[in-house]
């Protein structure tokens, strides 16, 4: 069914069978570049081992979920999931530190201008991640300044909904918070009501500083908000081992950086990936914004220090 430019969909996502989780996929240390300003050597416990095989879409989750765990240690994530629970009123059994890490990652990762290069445009196409995957499977080669896959919004939040399912967190679904557009909603049961979460994959209709958590729509405004059950791809489908090497090393960059940090490296991004903004000027504004970050901000100043040398890599090639 077509839709209207840049409307997020039609129809609500019915809760869909449970989804088995896969586990035990090795873990190798995940590829790394020396940044303009050379980052600190990473904790062990963040690395993650890359090997061509396997590459199936569950090997993938189960990766992304060891990443994930990894990222707990972080001064900054801890920060920015305490901040969250007080402001959402919630006690740690109600919002598990290890699911929020998890979604975390796929939040910052995968939302437009995220660090997996994924990039905003009309699609016109349905509420699911269909098309993502399709991008993704007849890639062959990334860069850190390229674009993996074009999706609208409603495409993106569904990838979202999907991976988190995917990785065993339950009650992620689709909000439209407009007729024309969407985003997601993680909803976590309490008493006396249950709490929803926006999760806006775009900032579309938001300012520059909503992110996840975000405040700027209501979800209380759609009376319900399902699960997303729909299985947009299957586990045993395998995916370029290049692509799923990027992905893992762009988690082992970034997924320890503060929220605030990760959003002004999204701004800077998500300009290179629309032509809006230079390889080259992008860098002199991330070196500036570095500078500013204390000393004893090192997951921050790594994150930046990776960022920073992957722009100057795309800004002088040929």
């Amino acid at each position: 069914m077509r839709k209207h430019p840049r409307r997020g969909g039609a129809a609500m996502q019915n809760t869909g069978p449970g989804i088995r989780l896969f586990f035990g996929a090795l873990i190798l240390s995940a590829l790394s570049l020396s940044a303009a300003a050379t980052p600190p050597a990473r904790r062990a416990a963040a690395n993650t081992n890359i090997s061509a095989e396997p590459n199936t879409v569950a090997d993938l989750v189960a990766r992304l979920r060891k990443q994930a765990e990894a990222s707990q240690s972080s001064p900054a994530v801890r920060a920015d999931y305490d901040a969250l629970r007080s402001a959402q009123s919630l006690s740690a059994a109600q919002l598990p530190y290890a699911d929020y890490a998890y979604l975390r990652l796929l939040f910052e990762a995968n939302r437009d201008g995220g660090y997996w290069n994924l990039h905003w445009a009309i699609t016109d196409r349905e509420p699911n991640s269909d098309a993502i995957w399709s991008q993704w499977r007849a890639r062959r080669g990334t860069s850190p300044t390229g674009i993996t896959a074009t999706a609208e919004c409603d495409e993106l939040s569904a990838l979202y909904a999907f991976l988190a399912r995917r990785g065993g967190v339950r009650n992620v679904g689709l909000f439209w918070p407009t007729a024309n557009h969407t985003v997601a909603v993680w909803r976590i049961p309490a008493a006396p009501r249950e709490t929803r979460i926006v999760v806006p994959t775009t900032q579309i209709f938001l300012s520059q500083y909503d992110s996840f958590g975000s405040r700027g729509f209501d979800p209380w405004k759609q009376a319900k908000i399902y699960e997303y059950g729909r299985r947009d791809i299957a586990d045993d489908a395998r995916l370029p081992p290049a692509l799923i090497g990027f992905f893992l090393a762009q988690n082992d960059k970034y997924a320890r950086a503060s929220g605030l940090s990760l959003q002004r490296m999204r701004q800077l991004r998500d300009g290179v990936l629309d032509g809006s903004l230079g390889a080259d000027q992008a860098m002199r504004q991330a070196q500036a914004q570095r500078e500013r970050i204390a000393p004893a901000a090192i997951d921050d100043r790594s994150a930046y220090a990776h960022f920073i040398r992957d722009l100057q890599t795309s800004a002088t090639a040929p």
